[in-house]
């Protein structure tokens, strides 16, 4: 192996040493991407390079007439233009180091995440933006020639002659059996579920010559005397000539109409920022809803984002308001969902997939989860909601909203989740326990 290609798989290493995922959602700066555009620090590796000395030294042997005697100290080397951090006149460099990222946009990142964390959510679009024809898989009774389907037209007809065929030369010799009538040929036919009418036996019988009346002393005789063929083996006899066709066998393929639609949705945020949720709450609840909001994004076509703060009222507000604001205010959750109802009017359920996510510490204003809370979620159509406590020291004592939905909703409800983050480890625990949540059933 050469200098150049040691040089490339080298180079090679240092480009694939983006951050982990999970590491990244945990750990990562998530303020250094956009909404449509997710930065992740990629981990560099310096590429090895030859480097002349800036010392300007003579060649090799060569003194400049001052080299110490043998046993004097030759003291410290002296600072040369261009070394250190600094500009030739010794002053601090002002210019900062390049960081590299790799760069994905949300419907990567949905991808990466759904392979990091086992996800499956596969979005159903709700608003129809196109009919259009499919293949030609339904079928009529009526259409072009062109679209005449032979071989179901030839499935039909021969239905018919399997269900409406007889063995008619087997009939014949019943009737001439000594003192049969055609009613006792008849009702033989009907026990061995025949179809033939009376009237066919009772003309069958009327062309028997006299001669051979009497030929048969029994029924039993002709079964043991006569072979009976089959209706198939009569087709595969005569062929499909006799396979009778009727207008009502005719089929037209027909296309299908399929309805194109667009996968919209809108997720409200909703978090607590009553004088309770401190900085370091606030970052769990920054580190659990933006790849939520990213991951959504990449999932659908058309993503829409409300943000709601509260604490003992509600307000909307701007993504980047959204993480930072903090008031010292009392919790009432409710006034977050009384907010959120009015807005989801502009987003009706027949169109809009919805997501519901909350977040707070799990203190609320005594009854208010039970009363308020609780029967505002049910009365909420969505396709989740969902409820992140951040307890950093673990849970307060009066922190029980969590416990109250989790106590009347259960474990086992695919249109409510309930996670905890009490610190970074948790937060991939926690989205994986939001998106796997929701039903993969059709509304």
């Amino acid at each position: 192996m050469g200098l150049r290609d040691d040089l490339e798989r080298f180079r090679e290493v240092g480009e694939k040493r983006r951050e982990d995922l999970a590491d990244f959602i945990q750990y990562g700066d998530l303020g250094g991407s956009g909404p449509g555009q997710i930065n992740i620090p990629v981990k560099i590796v310096s590429l090895p390079e030859f480097e002349y000395d800036q010392r300007d030294k003579g060649g090799v042997g060569q003194g400049d007439g001052d080299t110490p005697d043998t046993g004097q100290p030759v003291g410290q080397p002296q600072p040369q233009p261009g070394d250190g951090d600094g500009d030739e006149d010794g002053e601090p460099g002002e210019e900062g180091g390049e960081h590299e990222y790799y760069e994905m946009d949300p419907e990567e990142f949905a991808q990466e995440l759904d392979e990091e964390l086992g996800l499956d959510l596969d979005p159903k679009g709700k608003k129809v933006v196109e009919e259009k024809e499919g293949p030609f898989t339904d079928l009529t009774r009526t259409g072009p020639n062109s679209t005449l389907d032979f071989e179901r037209m030839f499935k039909e007809g021969l239905k018919r002659k399997l269900a409406m065929d007889f063995d008619e030369e087997f009939l014949r010799e019943l009737c001439k059996v000594e003192g049969i009538e055609p009613r006792d040929v008849f009702e033989w036919a009907r026990g061995e579920n025949l179809p033939v009418s009376m009237a066919w036996i009772e003309e069958a019988y009327k062309d028997i010559p006299d001669d051979e009346r009497g030929k048969w002393a029994s029924i039993e005789e002709v079964e043991n005397n006569v072979e009976r063929e089959d209706v198939q083996q009569k087709i595969r006899r005569e062929g499909i000539d006799h396979v009778p066709f009727r207008r009502e066998d005719e089929r037209y393929r027909h296309p299908e109409i399929i309805e194109e639609k667009e996968k919209n949705v809108v997720v409200v945020n909703i978090r607590d920022v009553s004088g309770s949720m401190r900085e370091k709450k606030r970052e769990l609840v920054e580190r659990t809803f933006t790849p939520l909001d990213w991951y959504l994004q990449g999932k659908y076509d058309n993503a829409e984002f409300v943000y709601i703060a509260h604490d003992a009222e509600a307000w909307e507000v701007e993504r980047e308001e959204f993480f930072g604001i903090r008031s010292g205010g009392g919790t009432k959750i409710s006034s977050a969902y009384e907010l959120a109802a009015e807005l989801l009017e502009e987003y009706p359920w027949s169109d809009w997939n919805r997501y519901v996510f909350a977040a707070g510490d799990s203190e609320n204003s005594s009854n208010d989860t039970e009363e308020r809370v609780i029967p505002m979620m049910e009365q909420i159509p969505a396709n989740l909601h969902a409820y992140v406590e951040t307890q950093p020291s673990g849970n307060a004592i009066n922190a029980t909203h969590a416990e109250e939905l989790e106590r009347h909703f259960g474990t086992d409800d695919d249109e409510v989740a309930v996670a905890y983050v009490n610190g970074e480890a948790d937060v991939t625990d926690a989205i994986y326990e939001i998106l796997s949540t929701e039903s993969d059933d059709d509304e």
